[in-house]
């Protein structure tokens, strides 16, 4: 049997440091992430019974400019709010959220809400009716943004989901793009026959 070190678990990400407490191996159960199914972050650490925190980042409205049009589906010159978020499962920086919601359906917004659920607000407070969403998942390079605020450990990837939603009104209300830890993660589906 090879035996690893502390060291060589750190790098991988299975280990974390913590300062005054030692060494804490972290859990590397994989968290099943349901592809097709529109589900909030929320729901599905209550689902799962995840130990896990959500830190905001950023929280800010922007004019949208073409580039970021041709990105989130969003039209030029649209006021969104832009919402960075960090998902802590199990004290390992898991996943990145970014968030631009259309500010004329979503006019307040605040560090409480995003800490908690934007569905939950945006279904129970605001009375929209989320209906449906279009996803792109890609394997992409790490940025600086993921090497700073997700445990990559020695990975150089991260798996993304880029989210257009929309209202049962048809109109989009969000584009996400999530950018997640490789291994905490597993994609699953359930997939019907046509006939």
């Amino acid at each position: 049997m090879v035996k690893t070190s502390d060291n060589e678990r750190r790098e991988e990400g299975l280990v974390k440091k913590i300062h005054g407490s030692g060494s804490q191996v972290i859990n590397q159960e994989q968290i099943n992430f349901p592809v097709s199914d529109l589900t909030s972050y929320q729901e599905l650490i209550e689902q799962q019974s995840l130990n896990s925190q959500t830190n905001v980042i950023s929280l800010d409205k922007i004019i949208v400019d073409s580039k970021l049009s041709e990105r989130t589906g969003f039209s030029n010159s649209r006021q969104v709010w832009r919402v960075v978020r960090q998902r802590v499962v199990d004290s390992c920086a898991s996943v990145i959220d970014i968030d631009y919601l259309d500010a004329s359906l979503v006019p307040q917004l605040n560090r409480s809400i995003a800490e908690y659920s934007i569905y939950d607000y945006i279904e129970n407070q605001l009375n929209l009716s989320i209906s449906h969403a279009f996803k792109e998942i890609t394997i992409d390079n790490a940025i600086d943004q993921d090497k700073i605020l997700i445990d990559l450990g020695k990975d150089q990837h991260v798996v993304c989901v880029r989210s257009k939603v929309y209202l049962n009104n048809g109109k989009q209300f969000q584009f996400t793009e999530s950018r997640h830890k490789l291994e905490k993660f597993k994609f699953v589906d359930y997939a019907k026959r046509h006939h």
